[in-house]
């Protein structure tokens, strides 16, 4: 294996070998760096720019010399600048020297690098900026890189620990399988632990969280290495009535990390309750343990008894697993780091040779070379022991099914998308318009209260802007994330982070846009059969059925369970959906509550699906009986329930947050959604009965519905409107550069969140249908939602580069307490 300074020197010659080539070096610096941890590798542009000033005063400089110069003084400036003494001084002492000293405050001594000028440049001002402006990069390089690397050491030696105790329990649990005597007593086998009387605290708990972002604590009993005993621990001393007290109150957030006594070593077990069944578990554990087992609490070897089987370790074993491989992540990006930003150094300094005529890259390169960052290869040998133990744990001794989850290959892009993608474009106009000339001949979307058509095909076949069908609005959704996901990419946002995307299964903006033109192509060219069939005079109730075998097809290929048509992504879908429906019965992450909140923009698409359902279960579509689910009292109850669901499953997924995290904010947050549920409640009851009760009590709800949301959107999921920023009405920081596009989109919500007014004015638009209105209102809401997605993404990513998350912290399963814990 290569050193550091051999992998500096193979990327120096290799730089000094190479032009500018066709990409500028700084579109590819930021283009390759870690996004997340952007403000810790070199500016390079401020150092160019620093370098370009210095290019401008030697150009005017030596433009005036060459002026006021006569021929004698340049014969003798030439002579003494190849004379010897010259040459050996530059040998001995050289342009430059570069000195190290402690940092002031640095505590562990932390060295900060200084340059001073040995000879004169043109001008010796910009040199010293220059020169001062890049040892502040190289020590801010240093700095970070030392720090993380501090945190992955702990965290590795943190998850080496974990590992050597699941070892241990899983090797006791096989011995005590191996000496069962029957083949029931072998799957029942388990290790019974007993309970301690302590459980965590809400402070505790925090505590507990806190330890485990922070990788591993650093105390005296974390640096001893675990091991199991013999002899059992003695007694526990009684707590006093203050912490029963305390005990109690934290009771609810402590079901998933209850603390036990194993062989002499007081231990806590973290299995988070991400799944309904550990979820009712630890309730039901709550419930026995309030109302059977009381007498049974008390403190030492007599309290209740934990098994740890199979299933337990399973768990225990995948977090530990996924803790492994984001570490190795965490790795792989800090080499990246040093990597790149030693290759940043040298462009720098090769530019300014160029540029000053001067000999620096030589002097400089040293000492970067033997800076830290640069120079220690902990990191090295951590990374290499996380492949050996992963490769020994996790695959089997087999090391290439190691690396396809430590290294995932990223997908490659074919050409053949982008050709099916103009394809279907194609087919999807022209379809469209033909049924745009046939539907205008025939006058089927005009008003007219006696047309069949309006009252049959049009609740299945739903259109936007007047012409486009009812999977129009799913689609045309579908479509606009494809457009963020094209701008997150452009703008260097880490969306696959975030919604912790594997990158070998994620789908890109081609794959969006090719799903979103094939399905409209298909539809529109049902709708254009189903029109021209309509207008030949076919039987309804045969022609009916086309919208449903449509709608069929597409049911069925979402949950075909062959591996064809984005499988994984088809079933991640349908697992984050199940998760919405379930809440709060599962843990909520970042992918569940955003496609929740999608799912608010959805509403009249849902209720559309709701007709749909009643037209075709109910065989309404064969009697031609248009009318009956309006007039069902099931149906319209249903209704009122389709409008409150995506409201009622988003608060419950803060209320799990709240009680997950404890943050009050959650609550606000719930308080949102409540607001959202009365206006929608109340704007349903006014569609039934329309009088002037309903009327102002919907222009109450809805007003207060709509500031309440517009302030979240603003402040809280796109950070903006803050007072002391630099940027009036936004924040500091901000990932476009264009600052009147946050203006414009901040207006551009604040009248899409009012197209509530609608229901109270019923404004009309000639003999358009007013349904056709109502779904060009709705499709409008979907693209503010569309636009909500970026600056949603935007802000969390800088709040994750504010903190320099680039990795996902895993909680881990076993946490060492002492007895006062």
């Amino acid at each position: 294996m290569m050193s550091s300074s051999e992998h500096s020197l193979g990327y120096r010659h290799s730089l000094i070998s190479q032009d500018t080539g066709m990409v500028k070096f700084s579109k590819q610096f930021e283009g390759q760096l870690v996004p997340e941890w952007k403000e810790a590798f070199v500016d390079y542009r401020q150092l160019k720019k620093t370098l370009k000033k210095i290019h401008l005063l030697n150009t005017d400089a030596a433009n005036a010399q060459q002026i006021a110069t006569s021929f004698p003084d340049k014969l003798l400036s030439s002579i003494g600048k190849f004379s010897l003494f010259g040459l050996r001084r530059r040998q001995e002492h050289g342009v430059i020297q570069v000195h190290k000293r402690l940092a002031a405050s640095a505590s562990r001594g932390d060295l900060l690098y200084e340059t001073e000028l040995l000879e004169q440049f043109a001008d010796t001002d910009a040199a010293k900026e220059f020169f001062a402006c890049l040892d502040m990069q190289l020590n801010k390089v240093n700095q970070f890189y030392k720090t993380k690397e501090k945190e992955f050491l702990e965290r590795g030696e943190c998850l080496n620990k974990q590992m050597r105790i699941l070892t241990e329990l899983k090797t006791i649990i096989k011995q005590r399988r191996r000496g069962s005597s029957t083949p029931d007593e072998e799957e029942d086998a388990s290790i019974s632990c007993t309970i301690s009387c302590e459980e965590d605290s809400v402070k505790d708990r925090t505590e507990q969280v806190q330890l485990q972002q922070d990788g591993c604590s650093t105390d005296e009993s974390d640096k001893t290495e675990v091991s199991f005993t013999d002899s059992p621990r003695s007694d526990e001393m009684a707590k006093s009535t203050n912490m029963d007290m305390k005990r109690e109150k934290g009771k609810l957030r402590s079901l998933s990390g209850r603390v036990f006594s194993f062989h002499g070593k007081n231990l806590r077990i973290n299995i988070p309750l991400t799944t309904p069944s550990r979820t009712f578990s630890a309730i039901s554990y709550l419930v026995w343990d309030d109302l059977v087992n009381q007498s049974s609490r008390k403190c030492g070897t007599e309290g209740g008894k934990l098994h740890i089987n199979k299933s337990k370790l399973h768990h225990a074993e995948k977090m530990i697993k996924g803790a492994f491989i984001e570490l190795y992540k965490g790795l792989g990006y800090l080499k990246t780091y040093r990597n790149l930003n030693m290759l940043a150094f040298i462009k720098i300094l090769k530019k300014f040779d160029k540029v000053t005529g001067k000999q620096v890259l030589p002097i400089y390169l040293k000492v970067v070379e033997s800076s830290y960052f640069n120079s220690s290869d902990k990191v090295m040998n951590l990374s290499d022991e996380v492949e050996d133990l992963f490769i020994m744990h996790f695959a089997d001794e087999d090391r290439r099914k190691a690396m396809k989850y430590l290294r995932p290959q990223q997908r490659k892009e074919s050409h053949a998308v982008t050709f099916f993608i103009g394809l279907f474009t194609g087919c999807f106009v022209a379809l469209l318009a033909g049924y745009i000339i046939m539907a205008h001949l025939t006058g089927m979307y005009r008003r007219q209260p006696d047309s069949i058509y309006m009252e049959t095909a049009y609740p299945v076949l739903r259109q936007v802007v007047s012409f486009n069908i009812m999977f129009s609005l799913l689609f045309l959704h579908f479509f606009l994330y494809g457009c963020d996901i094209f701008m997150w990419r452009k703008a260097r946002i880490n969306y696959s982070f975030i919604f912790e995307l594997a990158p070998t299964k994620e789908l890109k903006y081609r794959d969006v846009f090719l799903i979103c033109t094939t399905s409209m192509t298909a539809v529109v060219g049902v709708m254009f059969v189903h029109l021209s069939l309509v207008t030949k005079g076919y039987s309804y109730a045969q022609v009916q059925a086309i919208p449903g075998l449509l709608l069929l097809v597409f049911v069925l290929l979402l949950v075909c369970p062959f591996n064809i048509f984005y499988y994984s992504s088809r079933y991640r879908f349908l697992g984050v959906i199940r998760n919405i429906v379930l809440s709060p019965l599962y843990k909520v992450v970042m992918l569940d509550f955003f496609m929740a909140d999608q799912l608010c923009s959805q509403v009249p698409m849902l209720r559309n699906l709701e007709y749909v359902a009643c037209y075709y279960i109910t065989g309404s579509y064969k009697t031609q009986d248009y009318g009956y689910c309006m007039r069902a009292k099931h149906y319209r109850d249903l209704a009122y329930a389709v409008s409150f669901l995506p409201y009622y499953w988003r608060a419950m997924q803060c209320a799990r947050r709240w009680f997950d995290e404890g943050q009050t904010s959650h609550l606000v947050n719930l308080g949102k959604y409540v607001s959202a549920m009365l206006a929608a409640g109340t704007k349903v009851a006014y569609e039934k009965e329309r009088n002037i009760g309903w009327l102002c009590l919907v222009v109450v709800m809805s007003s207060a519905a709509t500031v309440y949301q517009l302030y979240w959107d603003f402040v809280k999921d796109w950070g903006l409107l803050q007072l002391n920023s630099k940027n009036p009405w936004l924040r500091n920081e901000l990932m476009l550069r264009r600052k009147f596009i946050y203006y414009i989109s901040m207006g551009l919500n604040l009248i899409l969140r009012l197209a509530w007014l609608q229901t109270v004015i019923h404004s009309s638009f000639q003999n358009v249908d007013y349904r056709v209105t109502g779904l060009f209102l709705a499709a409008l809401e979907v693209i503010r939602r569309g636009l909500w997605n970026f600056f949603r993404l935007e802000n969390e990513h800088l709040n994750n580069a504010g903190k320099f998350r680039a990795v996902k912290t895993v909680p881990l399963p076993f946490h060492e307490v002492d007895e006062e814990d």
